[in-house]
């Protein structure tokens, strides 16, 4: 028995199918991830106009049956997101959301919250309205929210004392253990980075989903940074493995740098 379904969604990954066709890996707002077969999409892009770009939010209407992989039938374009494509910065990070979503999302569970949040970034990202870095740390910070792996920045892990009652400027972060390692306990647990208070306090608040706030705000390079590298290690050890697209963004980062101070 065939049953028909549509739902919102945003395009992660295609993979060439056969001659002619596609497999599509979608995040829906409805199904959470799911693939699709894209029949004869090689062979003519006319069907499924405009589906076929990544990063595209758009209505689908699928087919299931028993015992085989779902069948999209039409696609209307609901936001294209035309200036992530068509810039190489933003593109890159796009890649490096997406990625991390296919890869964290188990198939064929709704995550509304999650469907949201990159909605919202990618709309965000192409309207240019913050930028891109800190796009980039709300969207990892929120995830991390969302997923139940914020990391734990109001005490130290062992001993639990409270932040602001610790000694330092600049406080240990463990990784496994999934925030703050005081200096009392550094012999137990060794810290994996640093932060500065600032930046602690900053992370706090960035994944709250207040936009209004997050507008406001004034942030240094150096908060930008730390909290990127911090993050950009933080979610690939509780995904198990680094996005692909990390590197390369990493790496047009550091070409800017160093373009910028020649």
């Amino acid at each position: 028995m065939t049953i028909c379904f549509t739902t919102p969604a945003i395009l992660l990954r295609r993979v060439d199918f056969g001659d002619n066709d596609l497999i599509l890996t979608f995040f829906s707002l409805t199904r959470g991830k799911i693939s699709l077969l894209a029949k004869s999409a090689r062979k003519s892009r006319k069907r499924f106009c405009g589906a076929l770009d990544l990063f595209s939010a758009f209505e689908l209407v699928c087919s299931t049956g028993k015992g085989r992989l779902p069948v999209l039938q039409e696609s209307t374009i609901k936001h294209p997101f035309c200036q992530i494509r068509s810039d190489f910065k933003k593109t890159a990070y796009a890649s490096y959301f997406v990625e991390i979503i296919n890869n964290w999302m188990e198939p064929d569970i709704a995550q509304p919250r999650a469907f949201d949040l990159l909605y919202q970034i990618l709309d965000r990202l192409d309207r240019s309205d913050l930028p891109d870095e800190l796009l980039s740390i709300v969207f990892q910070m929120t995830l991390m929210i969302i997923s139940g792996f914020s990391p734990n920045f109001s005490s130290c892990c062992l001993c639990h004392t409270e932040m602001d009652c610790l000694n330092g400027c600049r406080i240990g972060i463990n990784f496994a253990k999934g925030g703050l390692i005081c200096s009392s306990c550094n012999a137990a647990v060794s810290p994996m980075v640093y932060l500065s208070r600032g930046t602690i306090k900053q992370l706090q608040w960035m994944g709250c989903g207040n936009w209004n706030k997050i507008a406001r705000a004034r942030f240094s390079a150096r908060s930008i940074r730390e909290s990127l590298e911090f993050l950009e290690a933080f979610v690939p050890y509780h995904l198990g493995k680094e996005p692909k697209s990390l590197s390369v963004l990493r790496r047009f980062r550091n070409d800017q740098e160093m373009g910028a101070c020649s």
